[in-house]
């Protein structure tokens, strides 16, 4: 199975026009049916391939090319950007120290041995090998429940371009991941921005990873074990080495394809939360498949780099918004399962089983 891809362009041009003219964007014609297909996708997949003419290939591009060029950076020179005593909350995050939920999660590893062998995931011998770099995107609160360590961003030596590319390319993405949860709201009946409104001056993360395929090119090499995604929603850039595992809501697996000028997007706890379980937090993996070992072979015949960079950003609800079933969903049956709880401490909840506490981005 291939995910269909969402050109968010018409979206894009009715809504705008839509609100100039002060017209409801539910409204106006042929835009529900697109809405409907956004949030279909999200329940039935978890997972959805958009494409947004404001994020280009060139974009995503630009972004893997500087990347690249850190993560080919020796260990010692990226480890001037860790900063463990602010609980990796900034700069980079070495390989071996972010722990997958499938290691220390003992219902997560119940459930794993009882799926059919062919859709059971790799599991991951420890902590994953692959580094990654945070770098939050957006304003913050001036006030907070959940105050955040005003630490300065960590900007690498030379990197001149390093800041305008990071908040470039994360800001791009932050607007198809509203764009989408716009869409989503509508076709879930629910008024345009009552996703949005929740992740103004949300903690968001440009979380990019680099795995060394040189190192670890090898099949079956686990670089991001069985996991979800404890934020709203989550979105990468194409990489350029595939190995991307994702679950469907039936329990399938499947090995997704992002085709170039593309972006995906992938459901996290929270939008769980909001919809009582009509969209469910997506399980994925990245792992060395057969196609990564392909990729690694071209990349090598034409001497690029054997770095596999993911451009992931977490879109977060703001911290001291409160999580519970919006609308008509808190009238479900399993509205139950998901009390009130201000985002913030829901984050914190999800991060007391993996290794990175105070980390806002996957788990």
């Amino acid at each position: 199975m291939e995910l269909p891809v969402i050109d968010l362009a018409p979206y894009l041009a009715i809504a705008d026009a839509g609100n100039r003219e002060g017209e409801s964007t539910k409204r106006v014609s042929g835009l529900t049916e697109l809405c409907h297909e956004v949030s279909r996708l999200l329940k039935e997949t978890g997972a959805l391939l958009v494409k947004d003419p404001r994020c280009t290939a060139e974009d995503n591009d630009r972004f893997i090319d500087m990347m690249e060029k850190y993560f080919e950076k020796p260990a010692e020179f990226k480890r001037l950007q860790e900063r463990p005593f602010l609980h990796y909350q900034v700069g980079v995050t070495p390989e071996g120290v972010e722990v997958p939920r499938s290691l220390v999660d003992e219902e997560m590893q119940e459930m794993l041995r009882a799926m059919p062998k062919e859709h059971q995931p790799l599991i991951p011998k420890g902590p994953d090998p692959k580094w990654r770099y945070m770098w939050r995107v957006g304003p913050r609160p001036s006030k907070t429940r959940f105050q955040e360590l005003n630490s300065e961003p960590v900007i690498p030596e030379g990197f001149p371009e390093w800041k305008e590319t990071m908040d470039s390319w994360g800001y791009k993405m932050i607007s198809a991941i509203e764009a989408v949860a716009e869409m989503a709201a509508i076709g879930f009946g629910l008024p345009k921005d009552a996703f949005t409104s929740l992740m103004k001056q949300g903690p968001h993360l440009l979380a990019p990873t680099g795995s060394d395929l040189k190192r670890y090119g090898q099949e079956g090499t686990v670089f991001a074990g069985y996991h979800y995604d404890l934020n709203f929603l989550t979105i990468h850039g194409r990489s350029r080495f595939p190995g991307l595992n994702i679950w469907l809501r039936n329990g399938q697996k499947i090995e997704v394809k992002v085709p170039i000028g593309c972006l995906l997007i992938q459901t996290g706890k929270q939008i769980e939360w909001l919809t009582a379980g009509e969209c469910t937090a997506g399980m994925h993996e990245v792992v060395v498949t057969k196609r990564t070992i392909d990729a690694i072979k071209l990349a090598s015949e034409q001497n690029r780099s054997l770095w596999r960079v993911s451009s992931t950003l977490f879109a977060h609800i703001a911290s001291d918004a409160v999580l519970k079933p919006l609308g008509h969903f808190a009238e479900s049956p399993l509205a139950s399962k998901y009390p009130s709880i201000c985002a913030g401490e829901f984050v914190e909840q999800e991060l007391s089983v993996i290794n990175l506490k105070g980390n806002k981005g996957e788990s």
